[in-house]
Order: structure tokens, then sequence, then C-alpha cells
């Protein structure tokens, strides 16, 4: 029987000709009727992919032989189905693509990779030893490594949200001095699945940024081992067809419709089609804009 899955994987290492890893996975995924979106770069590879548990599993059989993926670490979580070809229905298309950053900091320059991942990023820290830091710490502070229309739905507690509306203003939104508060305190950056805290927590370094922690498998990992038990709150956004995601039966719902003010964790595009904002609305709410580009319709 197909089971709809979708995993989350990146991997952190120096790829001396990522044009032909581009070709190489793009077959791979056409080969096993995979759909998703995966970014190369000479810095690695992040991916994110849907289908049948088997056709997932060979992937990542094959992906896992080539020396440089060998130890990716995988997240995995329920897909919403198939198609009749045995396809995703989370994903519209295959995108395999090269790119300057495999998540668009615009700041190429300061990473610095070798074959154990990230040069100078924060400390790791698994969902135990995130416990334990906040039961003995009370100084920890969540800074929240994503774009703030996804902390609408789901946060942890007391986090610090940037105003970010994407990932290439993270490095404005440092420089500006809003958080020269927190240089002396124990900082700890997460993110979706971990990759963005990966270049994030290494740009709060080598800005001045003393005490630096970074979620090791991201929201996800910590979903898997706490649920809706522990410190995070709401529902996680998530950048394909389901929308968010829950870690249990009983996950708080903290967003609010923009429009009527009824508790939601519904996102949709801002209907200005020049706006790429997400806003947080109710089933009973459609067409709205956010307040940059109109009241709503």
């Amino acid at each position: 029987m197909s089971q709809p899955k979708i995993i989350l994987y990146y991997a952190f290492t120096p790829l001396p000709d990522p044009d032909a890893v581009r070709l190489w996975q793009r077959d791979l995924c056409e080969s096993l009727g995979l759909r998703g979106r995966i970014l190369l770069s000479a810095d690695g590879m992040n991916g994110t992919l849907g289908g049948d548990l088997r056709a997932l599993k060979r992937y990542l059989r094959k992906t896992k032989d080539y020396p440089a993926f060998k130890n990716l670490d995988v997240k995995w979580s329920e897909g919403t189905g198939l198609d009749d070809d045995g396809r995703s229905l989370d994903f519209p298309r295959l995108s395999v693509k090269v790119r300057d950053e495999i998540v668009s900091f615009g700041a190429p320059g300061e990473l610095q990779v070798d074959a154990s991942g990230v040069v100078g990023g924060g400390t790791k820290l698994d969902p135990a030893a995130l416990h334990s830091l906040v039961a003995e710490r009370d100084d920890v502070v969540f800074f929240d490594g994503r774009n703030r229309f996804e902390a609408e739905i789901g946060r942890f507690r007391d986090a610090v949200v940037p105003d970010v509306s994407n990932t290439r203003e993270f490095v404005a939104e440092l420089d500006s001095g809003r958080y020269d508060h927190l240089k002396d305190k124990a900082v700890v950056t997460y993110c979706t699945g971990g990759i963005r805290c990966e270049v994030l927590s290494g740009l709060m370094k080598s800005r001045g940024f003393g005490e630096v922690y970074q979620l090791d498998g991201g929201i996800v990992r910590y979903g898997e081992t706490f649920g809706d038990d522990g410190l995070w709150d709401g529902s996680l956004y998530v950048f394909d067809g389901r929308g968010s995601m829950d870690f249990s039966d009983h996950t708080e719902v903290i967003g609010h419709c923009v429009v009527c003010g009824t508790a939601s964790k519904r996102m949709r595009n801002c209907a200005d089609p020049s706006c790429r904002e997400q806003l947080v609305v109710c089933e009973n709410e459609s067409d709205v804009f956010c307040e940059a580009h109109a009241v709503q319709a």
C-alpha cells in the first residue's frame, strides 16, 4: 500500500561540481517519481521531497552512496497523498537548481564550509540539551531564524521574532543594532529544519554576539521529541501544499485572522500580485491584502 511521505534534509559540504550533482539528482528523482525542491551550491545541498515511502527510501540510499552526503540528516513527516501516478500531491513539480547559496541570506562570502559542515557556527543543541540549558540559565533568549509570517502560527515561547519578510533581510536586520542588547545573553537560534540557523548563528557570532546556540534539527526535530508538551507553541509553517503541520492532537492555535481575529493557522498569499506577504486568515475570508498594499477586499 502506498504511503505518502515528505523528507526535509540538507548538508553543508564542499561540492566541486554542483551542476554535475544537479543533473544526477534530477535524473534520480525523476526515475523514482519524486517531486519537490532541491537547491545546490558549492557549499552543499538543501532539499525537500515528497512521494511514496519506498521511493524516498531508495532515493536516500542512492544519495548517501555519494561520500559528501553519507551523513545526511533527514526529517520525515506525513504527506497529504499521492496522485494516480504515485506522485506527491504536496508539490506541483520537481525543481533542482544550482544557486550561489543553498539558503539565501545574500552573504555567500561570509559562509565557510569544510567536510565537517559550517565553520564558525553556533553551538548545536539537541532538544534535550536545549531543555537543560533553559533549566540552568535565566538569560536564554530564543531567536527566530524564519520569516516573520511563519511565527504568526507557531514559535518558541517568548521568542524574539525579527521583522523580516525574507531571509535576505536578516543581514541588514542584524547590522541595524536592534539586537545589540542580546550580545551578552545566551541566544538560541531556531528555524524549520535547522539549515537557516547554520548560517544565521555564524552571522551573529561574527557581529559580536558572544554566546550563540542553534537548535540542531530545527523545530521539526524538537517537535518529534517533545510534541506540544515543551517550549514550542502552535503549528509549524511548511513550504509545501500542507501549509502547516502539528506535533500532537492537542496543538494550540495561536494565530489570528487578520480580518476578524478568529483563531486560525490557515495562511494565504496577499491578494496583491506585487506583494509577497502571507497572512493568517480564517476559513470565511479570502482575497485579503496586507496593510502595505490595501485594506481587505
